[in-house]
């Protein structure tokens, strides 16, 4: 049986976990997981989500496990929905972005994965685009 953390992150539903496995599913989908996309999940989950670096390395840990066990986002996505309120599902989508972009460029299937989210996040297409422009800004990045 895998350790899992204590606290608020035991939970599949938990809406940290699902916000963490989106995130390792979007740095997945060009087949490099690297350390600047790890990197970002990591700052972005101390940072917006407000764990502690030792809780953040732990519930990466658990994301990636449970993002390896669902071929669906779906799971993930209900939960982000029916936990975050439009402004945090926005600022979700911003996230989601960053980890993205972290390596710096935008794999089409990164993309595609970018606008299935954003669909069952019921974030519009404007939303999205304006999330996006926000997070390449943070970036440094031009779109």
């Amino acid at each position: 049986m895998t350790k899992q953390p204590e606290g608020a992150l035991v939970s599949h539903s938990d809406k940290k976990v699902a916000a963490a496995a989106l995130m390792v599913e979007a740095a997945r989908m060009d087949e490099d997981f690297g350390s600047e996309e790890r990197t970002k999940i990591i700052e972005l989950i101390e940072s917006r989500l407000g764990l502690s670096s030792d809780d953040s390395q732990e519930l990466l840990a658990l994301a990636e496990e449970k993002s390896g066990e669902s071929s669906q986002l779906f799971g993930f996505t209900r939960v982000i929905k029916n936990s975050y309120s439009p402004e945090e599902r926005l600022d979700f989508m911003e996230m989601m972005w960053e980890v993205v972009y972290a390596d710096g460029e935008l794999h089409h299937y990164e993309g595609s994965l970018m606008r299935r989210i954003a669909g069952l996040l019921y974030v519009s297409d404007h939303d999205n685009g304006t999330a996006r422009k926000k997070a390449l800004a943070r970036l440094g990045l031009t779109g």
